[in-house]
């Protein structure tokens, strides 16, 4: 499948999702990507508020053609902490029937961790390739995991022309649009560019350790894609780094999609149950 657009979506599963989410578009060049769109969920949709922000960005996924999609939240749960032979569209299923809240869920997978007799927060393997800072149900990653996978994922698994890889390879031969798992720390990482320190969550001027951390990672982008200035202002003047983290996202993903050995992925027994990031 040849793609002319490729999207990053910074995620959040905060109660005002629209206010942090940021998505970020790239399109290919005779060398490298040009990024042609940058912008809040918000504003795109008029609302901050969760379930309004997510449902006008599962419209904007289905809208879409020729279009692939990097979602930087956790697609899937480990095996181990997952009733056994349950399928990936079962997880889904069952994160959408869950009757409490996403700290309750991962209170749960804590519960079915420790009763294996191990470790408390299980990895899954895609997490340890791509060396992602948390597993996908930590305190800090939960809301992401829950509200994506509820909110998110599981409105698109059913829809016409889009295919949700690892997952539904099958689809691929007919499908409009692909989406993947994200990780903008790991494609960092994968970059050689720093991954720590460029994000300032209580707002206001950068201090100069983080403004010196942004610059290197925005210079170090440039080699890859087409930043125009007033995006890159954008990119530099979010304190929260949210839009700098879509535009990673997108750059991962494009990348991630080329470099990847797709019939090794469709095939592999853990991937296509707990999900594989494409960084």
């Amino acid at each position: 499948m040849r793609f002319s657009s490729f999207y990053g979506v910074d995620f959040s599963g905060a109660r005002l999702a629209g206010e942090n989410i940021w998505i970020a578009r790239i399109i290919p060049r005779s060398r490298g990507f040009e990024l042609v769109e940058l912008s809040r969920l918000r504003q795109l949709c008029g609302t901050a508020e969760r379930d309004a922000a997510l449902a006008y960005l599962v419209e904007l996924i289905r809208s879409s053609e020729r279009a692939l999609w990097g979602l930087d939240f956790p697609f899937g749960l480990p095996i181990e902490v997952v009733d056994a032979g349950a399928t990936w569209a079962d997880q889904v299923r069952m994160v959408g029937g869950w009757k409490g809240d996403a700290y309750d869920l991962g209170t749960e997978c804590v519960r079915r961790a420790r009763a294996r007799g191990g470790a408390m927060h299980i990895r899954r393997i895609t997490d340890v390739e791509a060396r992602t800072p948390f597993d996908c149900y930590h305190y800090r990653i939960i809301y992401q995991t829950f509200h994506g996978m509820r909110d998110v994922l599981g409105p698109l698994m059913r829809a016409a022309g889009t295919a949700i890889l690892p997952f539904q390879y099958g689809k691929l031969r007919t499908a409009k649009r692909c989406v993947v798992e994200a990780c903008p720390g790991s494609t960092l990482k994968r970059l050689g560019l720093p991954h720590n320190n460029y994000k300032q969550p209580q707002g206001g001027s950068l201090t100069r350790k983080r403004l010196r951390t942004r610059r290197e990672i925005v210079d170090g982008l440039h080699r890859h894609v087409l930043i125009p200035p007033d995006r890159h202002r954008i990119m530099m003047r979010d304190a929260g780094a949210d839009a700098l983290d879509a535009v990673i996202a997108a750059i991962g993903t494009a990348q991630g999609w080329s470099n990847a050995d797709h019939s090794h992925i469709a095939s592999h027994r853990r991937y296509v149950r707990e999900g594989r990031l494409y960084v």
